[in-house]
């Protein structure tokens, strides 16, 4: 199998018989053995009815159907686990993605050898309410992942099977594979334009709840995959930046008492150490360097504990060679 097709599905009863139509034309004439797994994920019009009816007509239609709506990263991870393809391609099952382009991200990727490459809707067909809040936000996610993409949240993207058997989805995540792969080893990471069509049927899925926590879940992701190896280098530091701080204030303290009794001042008149702010602020900035620390110290042993689960890929086009 050439290619694996993935579309996940929510509330679209009214397109999914067109974009399979759409798919099955544009790959007629074109030399790829493929699959369409379409997961209905917790519709509730006739989406479900929809994908039924088109996989009794064609052999290479696989339907998953969720219990309840979990979400676009859920649906994408259930399409990973049950691909067979060489190559994984994702699309949006709203017709917005054109699948006149799967033939050429297929051939990108294949003559290129990338390891994913990302579609760019360079001249979308959204409103301003949609178009300028994803430009910034395709903004600072370029800026702190540093993949020289202009739109992660493209729909259509293709992968090679082994980058999508790497990761593991949840959340708003699947905007972030192109990162998340990349920290497994990934590097090979392309873009192309592709077209971006009107809505036809239906309203979006999404609001603009969705950069809120599109960005959160980059922050986490971040921290997740800097430091889930060395979670010591982390929170380590800044627990020593608060202790030393903490300790200093102390010495500081202590250096202006002294300073008093040599000067021969009396001590009723020299202002109680417990009367300070500064003797709060460094007593707190002690206690949560040394928590800091321990929450380090701990992740680390529990790494030490699961260290049998390794975490390195090998690549297996590398086995066999002599130097």
């Amino acid at each position: 199998m050439n290619l694996s097709i993935i579309i996940p599905a929510f509330n679209e009863g009214e397109s999914i018989s067109h974009l399979f139509n759409q798919i099955k034309n544009s790959l007629s004439d074109k030399k790829i053995s493929y699959e369409v797994i379409i997961i209905d994920d917790g519709s509730n019009d006739n989406t479900w009815v929809e994908i039924i009816n088109i996989s009794k007509k064609s052999k290479n239609i696989i339907p998953i159907k969720f219990k309840k709506n979990y979400g676009k990263s859920d649906a994408l991870d259930a399409g990973f686990k049950r691909a067979s393809g060489d190559y994984v391609l994702t699309m949006d099952a709203d017709l917005q993605d054109d699948p006149s382009e799967i033939s050429p991200l297929y051939q990108m990727i294949t003559r290129d050898r990338l390891d994913i490459v990302s579609g760019w809707k360079k001249k979308r067909n959204d409103p301003f309410s949609k178009t300028i809040p994803s430009k910034f936000f395709n903004y600072v996610t370029r800026k702190l992942s540093g993949i020289p993409l202009n739109d992660f949240n493209c729909g259509i993207k293709i992968y090679r099977k082994d980058v999508v058997n790497s990761i593991n989805l949840y959340g708003e995540m699947h905007r972030y594979i192109p990162l998340i792969a990349k920290w497994n080893g990934f590097n090979k990471i392309g873009e192309k334009e592709v077209n971006h069509n009107r809505r036809k049927f239906g309203i979006t899925k999404f609001g603009m709840e969705r950069y809120l926590r599109g960005f959160l879940d980059l922050l986490s992701v971040s921290f997740v995959y800097r430091f889930r190896k060395r979670p010591m280098h982390f929170f380590g530091s800044i627990g020593v930046l608060f202790f030393m701080l903490g300790f200093i204030s102390v010495g500081w303290i202590i250096y202006e008492k002294i300073s008093k009794i040599s000067e021969n001042i009396p001590l009723e008149q020299i202002r109680p150490v417990t009367d300070q702010p500064l003797f709060y602020i460094a007593l707190i900035s002690i206690i949560i360097g040394i928590q800091l620390f321990l929450v380090g110290f701990l992740s680390e042993l529990i790494i030490q504990i699961n260290s049998d689960k390794k975490g390195y890929k090998i690549d297996k086009s590398g086995e066999g060679r002599k130097n």
